[in-house]
Protein backbone atom coordinates (compact mmCIF):
# COMPACT_ATOMS: atom_id res chain seq x y z
CA UNK A 1 0.00 0.00 0.00
CA UNK A 2 2.90 2.71 1.05
CA UNK A 3 4.70 2.04 -2.08
CA UNK A 4 1.75 2.10 -4.49
CA UNK A 5 1.37 5.37 -2.81
CA UNK A 6 5.14 6.88 -3.10
CA UNK A 7 4.43 5.30 -7.15
CA UNK A 8 1.49 7.47 -7.59
CA UNK A 9 3.00 10.59 -5.54
CA UNK A 10 5.99 10.18 -8.02
CA UNK A 11 3.74 9.77 -10.93
CA UNK A 12 1.92 12.79 -10.19
CA UNK A 13 5.30 14.73 -9.73
CA UNK A 14 6.35 13.59 -12.72
CA UNK A 15 3.28 15.00 -14.61
CA UNK A 16 3.38 18.53 -13.07
CA UNK A 17 7.70 18.61 -13.93
CA UNK A 18 5.91 17.97 -17.75
CA UNK A 19 3.15 20.31 -17.69
CA UNK A 20 5.50 23.16 -16.10
CA UNK A 21 7.89 21.92 -18.78
CA UNK A 22 5.88 22.12 -21.68
CA UNK A 23 4.32 25.94 -19.92
CA UNK A 24 7.95 27.02 -20.19
CA UNK A 25 8.47 26.11 -23.67
CA UNK A 26 5.31 27.99 -25.05
CA UNK A 27 5.79 30.90 -23.09
CA UNK A 28 9.45 30.89 -24.56
CA UNK A 29 8.19 30.26 -27.91
CA UNK A 30 5.59 32.70 -28.01
CA UNK A 31 8.38 35.34 -26.86
CA UNK A 32 9.94 34.21 -30.06
CA UNK A 33 7.53 35.41 -32.38
CA UNK A 34 6.92 38.71 -33.94
CA UNK A 35 4.88 40.61 -31.72
CA UNK A 36 2.39 42.23 -34.73
CA UNK A 37 3.07 41.89 -38.09
CA UNK A 38 3.16 45.59 -38.91
CA UNK A 39 5.74 46.39 -35.80
CA UNK A 40 9.32 46.58 -37.36
CA UNK A 41 11.64 47.86 -34.47
CA UNK A 42 11.11 48.42 -30.75
CA UNK A 43 13.44 49.26 -28.14
CA UNK A 44 11.98 49.21 -24.73
CA UNK A 45 15.51 49.85 -23.28
CA UNK A 46 15.14 47.12 -20.14
CA UNK A 47 17.56 44.69 -21.75
CA UNK A 48 21.31 46.16 -22.56
CA UNK A 49 23.58 43.05 -23.22
CA UNK A 50 27.49 44.26 -23.63
CA UNK A 51 27.62 47.12 -26.08
CA UNK A 52 24.32 45.64 -27.61
CA UNK A 53 20.32 47.19 -27.15
CA UNK A 54 17.99 44.64 -27.29
CA UNK A 55 15.30 45.18 -29.64
CA UNK A 56 11.76 43.64 -28.97
CA UNK A 57 10.07 43.35 -32.03
CA UNK A 58 10.94 39.96 -32.30
CA UNK A 59 12.55 40.54 -35.64
CA UNK A 60 15.84 40.72 -34.35
CA UNK A 61 17.12 44.31 -35.01
CA UNK A 62 19.26 44.89 -31.82
CA UNK A 63 21.31 48.25 -31.73
CA UNK A 64 25.18 48.28 -31.59
CA UNK A 65 26.31 50.81 -29.26
CA UNK A 66 28.35 53.60 -30.62
CA UNK A 67 29.79 55.86 -28.45
CA UNK A 68 27.83 56.60 -24.58
CA UNK A 69 24.44 54.70 -25.14
CA UNK A 70 23.64 53.84 -21.18
CA UNK A 71 20.62 52.42 -19.27
CA UNK A 72 18.73 55.12 -16.86
CA UNK A 73 16.21 53.84 -14.06
CA UNK A 74 15.15 57.07 -14.77
CA UNK A 75 12.52 56.17 -17.82
CA UNK A 76 8.81 56.91 -18.34
CA UNK A 77 8.32 53.21 -18.32
CA UNK A 78 11.15 51.62 -16.18
CA UNK A 79 14.66 51.93 -17.60
CA UNK A 80 15.33 54.28 -20.52
CA UNK A 81 18.60 55.10 -22.79
CA UNK A 82 20.59 57.88 -22.28
CA UNK A 83 22.13 59.30 -25.51
CA UNK A 84 25.34 61.19 -25.41
CA UNK A 85 25.77 63.65 -27.70
CA UNK A 86 27.11 61.82 -30.68
CA UNK A 87 25.76 58.18 -29.20
CA UNK A 88 23.69 56.24 -30.98
CA UNK A 89 22.35 52.99 -32.04
CA UNK A 90 23.46 51.15 -35.39
CA UNK A 91 20.62 49.12 -36.97
CA UNK A 92 22.87 47.78 -39.46
CA UNK A 93 20.61 49.21 -42.34
CA UNK A 94 21.84 47.44 -45.17
CA UNK A 95 21.02 44.26 -44.22
CA UNK A 96 17.54 45.29 -42.46
CA UNK A 97 14.58 42.56 -44.96
CA UNK A 98 13.15 44.62 -47.67
CA UNK A 99 9.40 43.39 -46.25
CA UNK A 100 9.95 45.13 -43.15
CA UNK A 101 10.87 48.29 -44.45
CA UNK A 102 7.93 50.87 -44.61
CA UNK A 103 6.45 51.68 -47.35
CA UNK A 104 3.06 52.08 -47.62
CA UNK A 105 2.81 53.75 -44.27
CA UNK A 106 5.10 54.76 -41.63
CA UNK A 107 4.44 55.62 -37.37
CA UNK A 108 7.30 56.27 -34.89
CA UNK A 109 6.44 56.52 -31.39
CA UNK A 110 8.87 57.68 -28.47
CA UNK A 111 9.05 59.40 -25.56
CA UNK A 112 11.98 61.98 -25.27
CA UNK A 113 13.71 63.65 -22.34
CA UNK A 114 16.14 65.98 -24.16
CA UNK A 115 19.10 68.05 -22.19
CA UNK A 116 18.22 71.31 -24.44
CA UNK A 117 16.54 72.57 -27.42
CA UNK A 118 18.60 71.75 -30.52
CA UNK A 119 18.31 69.86 -33.46
CA UNK A 120 18.14 66.33 -32.48
CA UNK A 121 17.08 62.93 -34.53
CA UNK A 122 14.99 60.55 -32.72
CA UNK A 123 15.72 57.99 -35.77
CA UNK A 124 17.13 58.34 -39.29
CA UNK A 125 17.80 56.22 -42.56
CA UNK A 126 19.27 56.77 -45.98
CA UNK A 127 18.61 55.07 -49.07
CA UNK A 128 20.88 53.65 -51.34
CA UNK A 129 20.31 56.23 -53.80
CA UNK A 130 20.82 58.89 -51.06
CA UNK A 131 17.61 59.67 -49.92
CA UNK A 132 16.66 61.10 -46.51
CA UNK A 133 13.59 58.92 -46.07
CA UNK A 134 12.54 60.09 -42.67
CA UNK A 135 13.31 62.71 -40.09
CA UNK A 136 11.82 62.12 -36.59
CA UNK A 137 13.01 65.18 -34.55
CA UNK A 138 13.28 67.35 -31.96
CA UNK A 139 14.13 70.97 -33.88
CA UNK A 140 16.47 73.85 -32.17
CA UNK A 141 13.72 76.14 -33.67
CA UNK A 142 11.62 74.95 -30.73
CA UNK A 143 9.48 72.12 -32.07
CA UNK A 144 9.19 68.69 -33.48
CA UNK A 145 9.91 67.89 -37.27
CA UNK A 146 7.98 64.47 -39.23
CA UNK A 147 9.05 63.95 -42.68
CA UNK A 148 9.18 61.27 -45.01
CA UNK A 149 10.28 61.15 -48.84
CA UNK A 150 9.97 59.14 -51.81
CA UNK A 151 12.60 57.24 -53.99
CA UNK A 152 14.87 59.85 -55.44
CA UNK A 153 14.32 62.32 -52.59
CA UNK A 154 10.55 63.75 -53.46
CA UNK A 155 9.51 64.77 -50.22
CA UNK A 156 5.67 63.34 -49.56
CA UNK A 157 5.58 65.76 -46.51
CA UNK A 158 6.99 68.06 -44.05
CA UNK A 159 5.19 68.67 -40.98
CA UNK A 160 6.51 71.37 -38.28
CA UNK A 161 4.38 71.91 -34.91
CA UNK A 162 4.56 71.52 -31.34
CA UNK A 163 6.47 72.81 -28.52
CA UNK A 164 10.45 71.71 -28.38
CA UNK A 165 11.28 71.60 -24.33
CA UNK A 166 13.78 70.26 -22.40
CA UNK A 167 14.05 68.71 -19.09
CA UNK A 168 11.09 67.03 -19.00
CA UNK A 169 8.93 64.22 -20.57
CA UNK A 170 7.22 64.57 -23.80
CA UNK A 171 6.05 62.12 -26.10
CA UNK A 172 6.43 62.16 -29.65
CA UNK A 173 4.15 60.31 -32.25
CA UNK A 174 4.39 61.28 -36.15
CA UNK A 175 1.98 58.90 -38.25
CA UNK A 176 1.65 58.53 -42.15
CA UNK A 177 -0.74 56.13 -44.14
CA UNK A 178 -0.09 55.96 -48.26
CA UNK A 179 -3.56 54.93 -48.30
CA UNK A 180 -5.31 57.62 -46.87
CA UNK A 181 -2.36 60.53 -47.95
CA UNK A 182 -2.21 62.32 -44.88
CA UNK A 183 0.48 62.32 -42.11
CA UNK A 184 -0.09 63.56 -38.86
CA UNK A 185 2.09 64.60 -36.20
CA UNK A 186 1.05 63.96 -32.25
CA UNK A 187 2.93 66.03 -29.15
CA UNK A 188 1.71 64.37 -25.96
CA UNK A 189 -1.11 62.66 -27.45
CA UNK A 190 -2.38 66.13 -29.57
CA UNK A 191 -2.59 66.71 -33.01
CA UNK A 192 -0.20 69.37 -33.73
CA UNK A 193 0.05 69.04 -37.07
CA UNK A 194 -1.06 67.38 -40.31
CA UNK A 195 -0.49 67.54 -43.95
CA UNK A 196 -2.22 65.98 -47.14
CA UNK A 197 0.60 63.74 -48.78
CA UNK A 198 2.17 65.80 -51.30
CA UNK A 199 3.23 63.11 -53.91
CA UNK A 200 1.82 59.35 -54.47
CA UNK A 201 4.47 57.57 -53.90
CA UNK A 202 5.53 55.18 -51.71
CA UNK A 203 8.35 55.74 -48.93
CA UNK A 204 11.62 55.30 -49.89
CA UNK A 205 12.10 51.30 -49.75
CA UNK A 206 15.34 50.65 -48.84
CA UNK A 207 18.12 51.53 -45.75
CA UNK A 208 20.67 50.56 -47.14
CA UNK A 209 23.24 53.75 -46.58
CA UNK A 210 22.60 52.76 -43.01
CA UNK A 211 19.82 53.34 -39.83
CA UNK A 212 20.08 54.56 -36.67
CA UNK A 213 18.84 55.87 -33.49
CA UNK A 214 19.74 59.16 -31.84
CA UNK A 215 22.16 60.28 -34.55
CA UNK A 216 21.40 61.24 -38.72
CA UNK A 217 24.19 58.97 -41.04
CA UNK A 218 26.01 61.51 -41.85
CA UNK A 219 27.26 62.30 -37.63
CA UNK A 220 24.59 65.20 -37.62
CA UNK A 221 21.49 66.33 -34.98
CA UNK A 222 23.06 64.18 -32.15
CA UNK A 223 20.05 63.12 -29.55
CA UNK A 224 21.04 63.42 -26.07
CA UNK A 225 19.30 63.02 -23.56
CA UNK A 226 16.32 60.22 -22.27
CA UNK A 227 14.74 58.02 -24.56
CA UNK A 228 12.06 55.27 -23.90
CA UNK A 229 9.82 52.98 -25.32
CA UNK A 230 10.63 53.67 -29.03
CA UNK A 231 8.24 51.77 -31.59
CA UNK A 232 8.18 51.86 -35.74
CA UNK A 233 5.61 50.50 -37.35
CA UNK A 234 4.80 50.16 -41.35
CA UNK A 235 1.12 51.23 -41.13
CA UNK A 236 -0.24 54.95 -40.29
CA UNK A 237 -1.66 54.28 -36.20
CA UNK A 238 -4.69 56.16 -35.56
CA UNK A 239 -4.86 58.44 -33.55
CA UNK A 240 -6.19 56.37 -30.26
CA UNK A 241 -3.56 53.82 -30.98
CA UNK A 242 -0.93 56.74 -30.40
CA UNK A 243 -2.79 57.64 -27.30
CA UNK A 244 -2.87 54.05 -25.99
CA UNK A 245 0.50 53.26 -26.12
CA UNK A 246 1.11 57.03 -25.01
CA UNK A 247 -1.10 56.57 -21.55
CA UNK A 248 0.22 52.61 -21.09
CA UNK A 249 3.42 51.87 -23.21
CA UNK A 250 3.82 49.35 -25.89
CA UNK A 251 4.62 46.85 -23.85
CA UNK A 252 1.82 46.74 -21.24
CA UNK A 253 -0.76 47.21 -24.83
CA UNK A 254 1.13 44.19 -26.43
CA UNK A 255 0.59 42.13 -23.67
CA UNK A 256 -3.19 42.67 -23.20
CA UNK A 257 -3.04 41.36 -26.80
CA UNK A 258 -0.71 38.26 -26.62
CA UNK A 259 -2.76 37.20 -23.11
CA UNK A 260 -6.29 36.93 -24.74
CA UNK A 261 -4.63 35.00 -27.51
CA UNK A 262 -1.53 33.08 -26.82
CA UNK A 263 -2.38 32.05 -23.28
CA UNK A 264 -5.72 30.41 -24.10
CA UNK A 265 -3.97 28.56 -26.58
CA UNK A 266 -0.79 27.14 -24.24
CA UNK A 267 -3.40 26.43 -21.42
CA UNK A 268 -5.58 24.45 -24.31
CA UNK A 269 -2.32 22.60 -25.41
CA UNK A 270 -1.66 21.57 -21.68
CA UNK A 271 -4.93 20.31 -21.53
CA UNK A 272 -4.74 18.15 -24.58
CA UNK A 273 -1.37 16.89 -23.09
Amino acid sequence: MKRNLIQILCLICLLLIGTLCLLMAEIQDASAQILDPDLVLYFDYEDFDGDTVLEKSGRGYDGAINGDVTQSNDGKFGKAAHFASGSFLDLDGPNVMAEDIPTEGMSILAWLNVEAVSDMAIFNARAGDNTWLVHPEARGGGNYRWLNRSPGGATIFDIRGGENKANEWIHYGGTFSRADGLAVLYINGEKVGEEAARVGTPIAGDWDQGARVGYNIDNNRPFTGLMDDLNIWKRGLSEQEVKDIMNNGLGTVLTAVEAQGKLATTWGKLKAN
